[in-house]
């Protein structure tokens, strides 16, 4: 059985489980893949609790405000993936990238396998991008700030992140709009930072928010999102990785 742990947001790890049940589309009840979701929308907001650690590592009370902050969502997803490991899940998946900064201490505490999601992208890219090649990231500050991505990709991609204006304007701005279900105004706002991309010639932008393929691909087929050349969505290729895993 697949462990999700989701609620970060709720619609982000509702869209996995879609992908993953379209995916592994079954005649029969019964031929659909087993998983728990465990929509546990109480986590702290990641972005927000990754505060100031990365900036200003001379400020002790800072520092200490912010490992608080780190502890404090650690703890919570610790919880969330006791539970799903006490229900005899085989391995879990996290559908949210930022949260992924807390994957190797999370790790450290549970005894089932967490699929890495910006790993997964990052094995994918390999198949469909050539080395050195420009990859555009949109996602959360919380993301950039840590490097979630930067860390895995820098090596073999110039990783390309936008503006400091078009990471206010359109992708923070088009993240909150699908949090709060509006969802065709984040399409709309989302696309300057995509036009940015698309001319900085990125062969590949990574949606490296959950809350960004729903903006994208709210109101276009399941056909649409597969066969798109230019966007990888992480929570496509974690269900993809999800589903082999499961069948091993």
């Amino acid at each position: 059985m697949i462990g999700i742990l989701g609620g970060m947001g709720t619609q982000a790890g509702l869209d996995f489980c879609n992908k993953l049940a379209v995916l592994n589309r079954g005649k029969i009840d019964q031929e659909y893949p087993l998983f728990l979701l465990y929509n546990k929308s109480n986590i702290p907001g990641r972005p927000e609790s990754i505060g100031s650690q990365t900036k200003n590592l001379l400020n002790k009370s800072s520092n200490k405000t912010s490992k608080e902050k780190y502890n404090r969502v650690l703890s919570s997803l610790l919880k969330g993936c006791k539970l799903l490991e006490k229900n005899k899940c085989k391995f879990i998946v996290i559908p949210c990238n930022t949260a992924h900064y807390w994957f190797d201490d999370l790790q450290k505490k549970i005894n089932i396998p967490i699929i890495n999601m910006p790993r997964e992208v990052f094995k994918f890219t390999k198949k469909k991008c050539k080395k050195k090649s420009k990859v555009g990231l949109l996602a959360t500050d919380g993301t950039l700030k840590t490097g979630v991505y930067r860390k895995i990709f820098e090596k073999d991609y110039h990783l390309i992140e936008p503006s400091q204006k078009l990471q206010k304007s359109s992708v923070n701005k088009a993240i909150k709009f699908v949090k709060m279900g509006n969802v065709k105004g984040a399409a709309k706002v989302i696309k300057p930072a995509i036009n940015a991309m698309i001319k900085m010639k990125c062969k590949k932008i990574i949606l490296g928010c959950t809350e960004l393929p729903i903006a994208i691909f709210a109101f276009k087929s399941f056909k649409n999102i597969k066969s798109s050349k230019v966007f990888l969505d992480p929570n496509l290729i974690l269900a993809h990785s999800a589903m082999v895993k499961h069948k091993n």
